[in-house]
């Protein structure tokens, strides 16, 4: 199985809560917008400045992070994907879902396979459903 994980799917894994994906590592491959790692670094950003998280945890964070990054396809943003995301949708979409959602769509379409998404956010899994993907997370 080939899977395309959202930052929420990521975040979980690397912050360590509870019920992450039951499949996690299990796939044959993976990939994901390199928009994953400004939104993940953005969220453990916030969590150490609200105090959440201390200096040595963000650390150890940031290089578990990396370490999923190096795992996985990551898709550029091109400007063939914003205008992807720009497009009108079934369902009410988030703009950084959107890049999420034209991101996989295109690496869908490019390579011809089967590909599931993750995430653990119900709105865009009905968003990755209208758009053909099987949905695993929610």
């Amino acid at each position: 199985m080939t899977v395309y994980l959202d930052t929420s799917t990521v975040l979980r894994v690397v912050l360590g809560q509870a019920d992450p994906l039951t499949i996690w590592g299990k796939w044959d491959a993976a990939c994901a917008s390199e928009l994953l790692g400004v939104e993940a670094r953005r969220v453990l950003d916030r969590l150490r400045l609200d105090g959440v998280l201390d200096d040595e945890q963000v650390g150890a964070f940031h290089a578990a992070l990396a370490a999923i990054e190096r795992t996985i396809d990551r898709i550029r943003l091109t400007r063939l994907v914003l205008g992807r995301a720009a497009l009108p949708m079934a369902t009410p979409v988030k703009t950084l879902d959107a890049l999420h959602l034209a991101s996989a769509l295109l690496w869908r379409e490019r390579r011809a396979a089967e590909l599931s998404f993750a995430t653990h956010d119900p709105q865009q899994a009905r968003a990755a459903r209208a758009l053909g993907f099987d949905c695993i997370g929610v």
